[in-house]
């Protein structure tokens, strides 16, 4: 596959061949579970194509989108550093995905081999930490306007003008109201910063959005 993830970076040619060829291919439909909150976790997968949401339920019972992950990503990396946990949120398709799933024992006997694994896989959640960190102070001193106006800037660099996500998927991105986000898109709507339409959302003018989401 000619995706590169940031987790070999480094490592010997033949060692990623290696973990490619023994991981299990999997393909999702769009709004698939790829895994629940409370599973065991006992494997990671590896995003060769497609864009999955990481949620978690709050104990109010709303769903909060914790990360939109893309092609190149690694998800569920905490089964290599936790063996026998549990999974932490729930993964969900967006759109058609296939991953390849690497067993976290065989992962394991990776690591022990190659210990430049562990030191890349310690960055990429010492970044991970910082970002949700990140997300936390916003969500509570930034308002939920300009917190969705970031993440409608942020989808456009992952999908482009044309955003397929619902007000419910940006909902849970910002950490706010379905009703607030209808609120705002349609104020948006009426300034022609963006366009609506059912299950999509168009951006029309990205430097007037980056100004409102300051």
């Amino acid at each position: 596959m000619a995706v590169e993830w940031d987790l070999f970076k480094g490592l010997p040619e033949e060692w990623v061949r290696q973990i490619v060829s023994d991981a299990r291919r999997r393909r999702f439909a769009r709004r698939e579970v790829l895994f629940h909150e409370g599973d065991p976790a006992a494997s990671v997968h590896l995003i060769a194509r497609g864009r999955v949401a990481v949620r978690v339920t709050t104990p109010l019972g709303d769903v909060a989108t914790l990360d939109l992950l893309v092609a190149g990503d690694l998800l569920g990396e905490m089964a290599l550093l936790l063996p026998g946990a549990a999974r932490s949120a729930t993964a969900v398709a967006l759109e058609p995905t296939d991953t390849l799933v690497v067993d976290a024992a065989r992962f394991a006997a990776m690591r022990a081999e190659q210990p430049a694994l562990a030191d890349v896989l310690i960055q990429l959640l010492s970044a991970r930490v910082r970002q949700l960190n990140d997300r936390l102070v916003e969500a509570l001193y930034v308002p939920a306007d300009v917190r969705l106006l970031r993440r409608v800037l942020e989808l456009a660099q992952v999908y482009g003008d044309t955003i397929p996500l619902t007000q419910e998927d940006l909902a849970g991105l910002a950490g706010a109201t379905r009703a607030t986000v209808n609120r705002v898109l349609r104020r948006e709507e009426k300034v022609g910063t963006v366009a609506l339409s059912r299950g999509q959302l168009t951006v029309l003018d990205r430097a007037t959005l980056a100004r409102r989401a300051r």
